[in-house]
């Protein structure tokens, strides 16, 4: 047994590690029969026989921009219900869409029960059914409109953000205007004659986010939020991660929403009524960030960078500033889902764990889901309930003061890659603790594909050497590239689900088999020492788990543009045994280092956070490559410097390399 295994055995051996927290008592993770009861409520007879839709409400903000939105009421009400406020980029026209097809009475209950049940693993087509199954877990009625919701006694306000849709104004991207834009609608929305003053939120992705940002500000009516896949340092996250642009993602992501908010209002155009206000705002700035992004790609020397590219890339502008969530300051009850194969994956688990509430006020399920398919595994006997489950029974907890035992559920509620379905009283999981594992030259003998087979241990190798890899096209097929089209790759066979063919352009790491089942939890980080042949580079690395048959799982991925590792340690955590566990770089072009050619550099990869478990016979695997398109693309000057040249890993037992990662019993 190898070195670094037989310590992390011993340790388990002799005690010195906790137990991993069983699962909850409280609660199993599909809520036992509180989660059988909240799934009754929203499958059962309805309190009300329908909706009344009112449409394209105007709604006037603080600078006389007017905002359009959407009233979804329970057809019957007579008296006030509590408001649950969905603010979109995306145009209520999408909303409305899916609420047509889904309230369809012979289609919705019926599609909701076939996709849930519709599954091909095992044929080479499960990456097609692991997207699909989503539309069978609540997914589309978190994401627009939630018709059983209403129907149960709630308004739903579904709101076009400036600037998109068929609201006025400049598209804002989450910024500072637009994030009070969500606090006057929520006043707005509480004091209407419909309103009993209760507002909660909903919604997914950009939806998700901005509940997030309204939550930091606490407004008084804002009572509970259940933000879907939602992310709180968009910089990091994945405007620049690791300070390569998220190319695969933000560019035809930017050309989506710019696309769909030029879409007129039809019906007012024909009748002669359209917005003339609403014309000049979208003359005025069409192609919103794209301009940016074009700038990024373009621009040769970073000191003639353009203000909007700067504002990127200076951790003191404002654009930064609107970007990054205070998640400390959220006092707002919080029910978080993603996925570890999330695009917010980094920042999920954050909100969940820094928000000023006690567990059940708060509460984080995980998923081993991409971006467009959460939800996928839930509702299925043993699985969580369904998205559009829990949040009605989060709201008619938090909004109504019934008590379902929510916030008994879970709090933590983790798909542990490679087992299955758990609860835990925290995250990162109780019982784990710091282990180092170093990266060495000696071969592991568990792969002859990859430009290097080495090997990880619990000791620093007695032996110096210099490992170079090169960009590749392999990571095309990946799980990185899986990541970054928000899970639309993972349909092909074996790209996502097993990292070998990626690992051809990549150095592997691999350690000696563990002979018990290990957990994994939390924040990871990849130190290595490195040599460059020119002032920059670009760095990615993995965590793997590696099966007996070779098949190399990515669990955690992370990536660095070389001149951008200066960490900002009021914001890094650092493991007990002083490692950091989760760097933050400063991403910023005032603390930008340029490499000294030909001299050892050390820098810190922060992988995104995970939950797994290895079983016996499994290895530890740590994955470095040189590139990592779609999903990372350094910026134009940053590019230059680095002329895309092979890049060395240096092992040198005065300055080793090595992965911190936080492991126990299971």
């Amino acid at each position: 047994m190898g070195t670094g295994i037989r310590r992390l055995s011993t340790l388990l051996l002799a005690g010195t590690l906790l137990a991993v927290a069983a699962p909850s008592a409280q609660a199993a993770p599909d809520g036992g029969p509180n989660g059988a009861a909240w799934t009754a409520a929203v499958d059962g007879p309805s309190r009300y026989s329908g909706v009344t839709i009112e449409w394209d409400v105007p709604i006037t903000m603080s600078d006389g921009t007017v905002l359009k939105a959407n009233i979804y009421r329970p057809a019957g009400a007579t008296g006030p219900t509590p408001v649950i406020v969905n603010m979109t980029p995306y145009t209520k026209l999408i909303s409305m869409m899916t609420d047509s097809v889904l309230s369809l009475p012979v289609l919705s209950d019926a599609l909701v029960d076939f996709f849930r049940g519709f599954d091909l693993a095992g044929t080479g087509l499960s990456g097609f059914t692991d997207l699909t199954k989503a539309l069978g877990g609540g997914l589309p009625r978190t994401f627009t409109v939630d018709r059983k919701l209403v129907e149960s006694g709630y308004t739903q306000v579904v709101v076009d953000v400036r600037g998109t849709g068929f609201s006025q104004g400049t598209w804002q991207v989450l910024g500072q205007r637009e994030q009070q834009d969500t606090v006057e609608v929520i006043d707005w929305a509480s004091r209407q004659s419909w309103s009993d003053g209760k507002v909660g939120m909903s919604g997914l992705s950009y939806s998700g986010i901005n509940q997030v940002q309204a939550a930091s500000k606490n407004p008084a009516a804002l009572k509970a939020i259940f933000p879907a896949e939602p992310g709180a340092d968009l910089i990091r996250d994945v405007a620049a991660t690791g300070g390569a642009l998220g190319f695969g993602f933000i560019l035809p992501w930017l050309i989506l929403v710019n696309t769909l908010k030029l879409a007129p209002d039809v019906l007012s155009a024909a009748l002669g009524r359209l917005d003339p206000v609403w014309v000049r705002d979208r003359l005025s700035s069409p192609f919103t960030f794209l301009d940016v992004v074009y700038q990024a790609l373009a621009t040769m020397n970073v000191d003639q960078a353009p203000p909007e590219l700067q504002a990127l890339l200076d951790d003191q502008s404002r654009l930064r500033e609107d970007w990054l969530t205070p998640m400390d300051q959220v006092r707002v009850p919080t029910f978080v889902v993603g996925g570890w194969h999330d695009l917010f994956t980094n920042t999920e688990p954050d909100i969940y764990r820094k928000a000023q509430l006690p567990p059940g006020q708060k509460q984080l399920l995980m998923d081993r889901t991409y971006h467009i398919n959460g939800g996928a595994n839930a509702g299925r006997p043993g699985e969580p309930p369904r998205w559009d489950v829990l949040q009605r029974a989060w709201f008619d907890h938090w909004l109504k003061g019934i008590d379902n035992g929510i916030d008994r559920y879970g709090p933590v509620t983790m798909w542990q890659l490679g087992g299955g379905w758990t609860t835990a009283a925290d995250y990162p999981r109780p019982g784990v603790e710091p282990q180092r594992l170093y990266l060495g030259a000696a071969p592991s003998g568990t792969t002859s594909t990859s430009l290097h087979d080495g090997s990880l241990s619990a000791t620093a190798p007695a032996d110096s050497a210099r490992l170079t890899v090169g960009p590749g096209v392999m990571s095309v097929c990946s799980r990185d590239s899986a990541i970054e089209s928000a899970g639309l790759t993972a349909i092909l066979v074996g790209c996502a689900e097993d990292a070998r063919p990626h690992e051809l352009n990549g150095l592997t790491f691999t350690s000696a088999p563990v002979d018990r089942p290990t957990a994994v939890s939390g924040y990871v980080n990849v130190h290595l020492n490195t040599v460059l042949d020119a002032p920059d580079g670009y760095w990615t690395a993995t965590l793997n788990d590696v099966a007996p048959d070779g098949r190399s799982t990515v669990l955690s991925t992370g990536q660095l543009v070389a001149s951008l590792r200066a960490v900002d340690d009021s914001r890094a955590e650092r493991a007990s045994n002083g490692d950091y566990l989760n760097p933050v770089p400063h991403l910023s072009l005032a603390t930008r280092q340029p490499v000294v050619p030909g001299r050892p550099t050390a820098l810190d990869i922060g992988l995104t956070p995970t939950d797994a478990i290895l079983a016996p016979g499994h290895r530890f695997r740590v994955d470095v490559f040189a590139s990592n398109f779609p999903k990372g693309l350094p910026l134009r000057p940053l590019l230059n410097d680095s002329a895309l040249l092979p890049q060395h890993v240096q092992l040198d037992p005065s300055a080793p390399s090595f992965v911190t990662l936080l492991a126990g019993p299971a």
